[in-house]
């Protein structure tokens, strides 16, 4: 188990080739943030050049998307990447901004009420703790996996909230993909799966 846990959470990146033009897909546009795996029905964003990357750059600034063009956006073990003071609610808001009326943003990460219960249980070895504090701090194999916010599932409705989202629902599964979304270490699932949505616009026989 600690093999697999490894293969979710160090990201192997060393040199690698420049991205691949973006994909010309058909329907509405899905976007998936870090994703390391290619997708039919999603295009990927991420930080770092790579053949299975749609679109180079970082979540905090989506320009290259207009107003509400996206139908969904996914982001697995992401956010806890950024700064809680500034680029934590940069992400967000570009995330609602590009998001449809009705669009939902799938986010997922690490849990630091369990981490913690996980990191003081006397039944872990040594190797075992040294794992869980990796998985609050990052892997830190490049300047990129490194963790700069604990969140638990209180604080991130709380910035989701305040990026003007709704309907948020905890969910033990979004059924997307096989990623660190789903890592269970010591019988307990250590990721906040939160599935939220940016508001439908109002019809006109709406009362305010």
């Amino acid at each position: 188990m600690l093999v697999s846990l490894l293969r979710n959470l160090v990201r192997r990146r060393g040199a690698k080739p420049a991205a691949r033009p973006a994909r010309s897909l058909s329907g509405p546009i899905r976007l998936h943030i870090g994703g390391h795996a290619r997708h039919p029905d999603w295009q990927i964003v991420d930080v770092n050049p790579g053949p299975h990357v749609d679109h180079v750059g970082s979540c905090t600034d989506l320009t290259a998307f207009g107003d509400d063009s996206v139908l969904a956006i996914y982001a697995s073990h992401v956010l806890e990447h950024l700064g809680y003071a500034k680029q934590l609610p940069a992400a967000l808001r570009e995330f609602h901004r590009i998001l449809a009326p009705g669009g939902t943003l799938y986010a997922s990460v690490p849990d630091l009420d369990t981490l913690c219960t996980l990191f003081i249980d006397p039944g872990l070895s040594d190797r075992e703790r040294f794992y869980v504090m990796r998985m609050m701090f990052g892997g830190q194999v490049d300047d990129a996996d490194f963790h700069h916010v604990g969140l638990n599932e209180t604080i991130l409705r709380s910035y989701l909230e305040r990026a003007g989202f709704g309907d948020i629902v905890r969910v033990g599964d979004f059924g997307l993909f096989d990623d660190s979304s789903r890592i269970v270490f010591g019988g307990k699932a250590i990721s906040v799966n939160l599935r939220a949505q940016k508001p439908a616009r109002r019809t006109g026989n709406q009362n305010p």
